[in-house]
């Protein structure tokens, strides 16, 4: 099976397919994704949702002579892919945060010893010194990359560390990549495949629609939702999911449905993680028939007979909308997917983007810190520095979410100002298994002359020590990687127990690049447009909702996928002359029409908003180092969450969240004509 002349005979793979997961013929993309894999060539695979994207690596895995390192960005999709692997006898595992004790090391163990196949990380443990430094250690034949949209800034769920990945890619030296995502409109796939070098002829996209999924847009006011959602419900059989935007709507609306007698349950990223954990099984095992969730439920959901799936909210974008929607009838049987539909959430989706929005004065902060902060004449070009940060730290000092914040690091990085040299662990605690006399006399003079000096570094207590890096290494003799390598193996060989936190990032800084006046405004600008770009595409979603013409094929054609004629169109807006699917609202002849469910929404008095601004100011009075801005004001109306609210319980304040049924522009006008 391993002999590099199997590699393209199709008949071999047919029988690895057979043999291993018992399957007796390719679904449609997945014997070229795996040919093309196998005769080294990179590529891009575009399936729809449930269509066997993870078959495309599992097999080709089995014929590389070195492990795949997966990237995925959930656990719960980790785990669900692990699960499957061992059920067809495929060695492979995981490094994640769940993992206890040695279990990392017996990980790391089994991908030397070339018995682990597979390896599934999050991008962010890229970021981790100890998984670097081991897995620039061992061969890896594939990089693969789910939910690759991530790569693209024109991607949804956009995630900053994704864009790392093909320079992580470079300097692991890893030639062969699979990029796969079932949710790719025509940019999103030219910017994926161009940021690895994969050629258009290995992009492979097999179609987005899907014939058994029924979409309906029912217009309804918030008076009638409730009981709109217990009707559509009652009429279906079987599991379902309903989306809502907040963690709030998620429990009020699963105990109205509890009290229709409708078996339901909320879920939401505010329960801990054994809620969750056990929520989830209940579902997957058919004791929850209804999920109340927000979107913090259902990508790692691998639950093939979903039979409808509604949305009680507006979505976030129609990225979101087909993700979600794709979460229903993965066996290929009829499943319907509902819209409960007026505007009046509207502005609660565009208050998330302008939420994410770093202040000008912000990024201000930001790079004054950096300026402040570095450590210069680190190098022999004087013209750079040295930079160190924990991002939970700078995201409360410079009043920036930490989503953004890393967005920003991003493109610090992509503008040449900042250029990441190695993350390391600010506190290594270590626990003695046997006696510290014993493990030293289990080594050589050497490396006893060497463990004794890590040893008489460290501060121990009753059970734990503290090491102390900066004692350890002001012996210039002493490299901090050797030190790391060291523990790691006294891990390994069940002599300590090593525990890390406070994940720091050191950053190279180019003075000269941070000392450009224009800086500031170009980085504030490219938040500002991207902030226009989302805010369209919430108008492109609500524009998509009352089409004349067929959903699907619309849906699909949002999606570059034109299997149902060859007309090519970027947006909805563009589309006319659409051909019909038959199962949809619209090809049923109920075209909708959204509307407010109120006309128009009281505002509170100006005196009120006055005073609301008044307490905003005293609260934060000696607390910031500059004025309130209108953006600020804003956001407290809005009833935002940001950092500078947060730890200082702006929440408590009467005039928080006194405009959150306004749309947010709305807002700004408001208190602008008040100044």
């Amino acid at each position: 099976m391993n002999n590099p002349q199997d590699y393209s005979d199709k008949e071999c793979l047919k029988a690895s397919l057979l043999e291993t997961f018992g399957f007796d013929g390719f679904r449609p993309g997945q014997e070229q994704t795996i040919t093309q894999l196998l005769n080294g060539q990179s590529s891009l695979s575009i399936f729809p949702t449930g269509s066997g994207k993870s078959l495309c690596y599992q097999l080709t895995a089995l014929h590389l002579p070195h492990l795949t390192l997966v990237v995925s960005p959930l656990l719960a999709l980790m785990k669900d892919q692990l699960s499957f692997l061992a059920s067809k006898g495929i060695k492979a595992a995981s490094i994640d945060s769940t993992l206890k004790g040695n279990e990392a090391q017996t990980v790391m163990a089994g991908v030397r010893d070339g018995d682990i196949k597979v390896l599934m990380v999050s991008v962010e443990r890229f970021k981790n010194e100890r998984f670097r430094q081991f897995i620039e250690s061992v061969p890896v034949s594939m990089l693969v990359v789910d939910e690759a949209h991530c790569i693209s800034e024109w991607g949804h769920n956009f995630r900053p560390d994704y864009l790392k990945l093909p320079s992580y890619c470079q300097a692991l030296n890893i030639s062969l990549v699979l990029l796969l995502t079932a949710t790719a409109t025509r940019k999103v796939k030219q910017d994926m495949a161009a940021k690895f070098a994969i050629r258009d002829e290995h992009i492979v996209q097999t179609g987005f629609y899907r014939s058994n999924l029924d979409l309906s847009v029912l217009p309804v006011t918030q008076a009638h939702k409730n009981r709109q959602l217990e009707q559509v419900i009652m009429a279906q059989q079987g599991a379902g999911i309903v989306y809502v935007t907040l963690q709030h709507s998620a429990e009020t609306v699963a105990q109205y449905l509890k009290q229709q007698g409708i078996n339901a349950c909320a879920y939401h990223a505010g329960f801990d993680s054994d809620t969750r954990s056990q929520i989830q099984q209940d579902f997957m095992a058919g004791k929850i028939q209804v999920i109340v969730a927000t979107i913090a439920f259902g990508m790692g959901i691998d639950k093939s007979d979903i039979r409808f799936v509604i949305h009680y909210d507006l979505p976030k974008s129609i990225e979101n909308y087909s993700q979600e929607i794709g979460r229903a009838g993965r066996d290929g049987m009829p499943s319907q997917c509902f819209t409960l539909a007026n505007l009046d959430g509207l502005n609660t989706v565009e208050n998330f983007v302008y939420g994410d929005t770093p202040e000008f004065a912000g990024i201000e902060m930001l790079l004054d810190t950096i300026k402040s902060e570095v450590i210069t004449n680190t190098y022999d070009n004087s013209s750079e520095g040295k930079w160190e940060l924990q991002i939970l730290q700078l995201s409360n000092a410079v009043n920036i979410k930490q989503l953004p914040l890393k967005t920003l690091l991003v493109q610090l990085e992509l503008a040449g100002v900042i250029e990441p040299l190695y993350a390391y662990f600010a506190d290594f605690k270590i626990k003695l298994l046997k006696p510290k006399d014993e493990i030293i006399n289990s080594f050589n003079e050497q490396r006893k002359d060497f463990l004794q000096r890590i040893f008489n570094a460290t501060d121990f207590k009753k059970i734990w020590g503290s090491l102390n890096f900066d004692t350890l290494l002001k012996d210039r003799s002493i490299e901090r990687n050797r030190v790391i390598a060291a523990l790691e193996y006294l891990q390994e060989q069940q002599l300590i127990v090593l525990e890390t936190k406070g994940m720091t990032e050191v950053f190279k800084i180019n003075l000269n690049e941070l000392a450009d006046p224009s800086l500031c405004q170009t980085l504030s600008n490219y938040f500002k447009d991207n902030e226009e770009k989302e805010i369209k595409r919430i108008a492109t979603l609500v524009r998509f909702f009352q089409l004349d013409s067929c959903l699907t094929v619309n849906l699909a054609r949002y999606f570059d996928d034109n299997s149902f004629d060859d007309k090519r169109f970027d947006s909805v807006s563009e589309i006319n002359s659409v051909p019909q699917c038959g199962h949809c609202s619209v090809c049923r002849g109920q075209v909708a029409v959204l509307q407010h469910s109120q006309l128009q929404i009281p505002w509170p008095s100006d005196e009120a908003l006055k005073q609301g601004m008044t307490e905003l100011a005293e609260r934060l009075n000696g607390k910031i180092n500059q004025p309130l801005s209108i953006e600020s004001y804003c956001r407290f109306f809005a009833g935002m969450s940001v950092p500078l609210f947060g730890r200082n319980k702006v929440r408590q304040l009467s005039g928080f969240a006194l405009c959150e049924q306004q749309r947010y522009q709305a807002i700004r006008e408001k208190l602008a004509s008040l100044k």
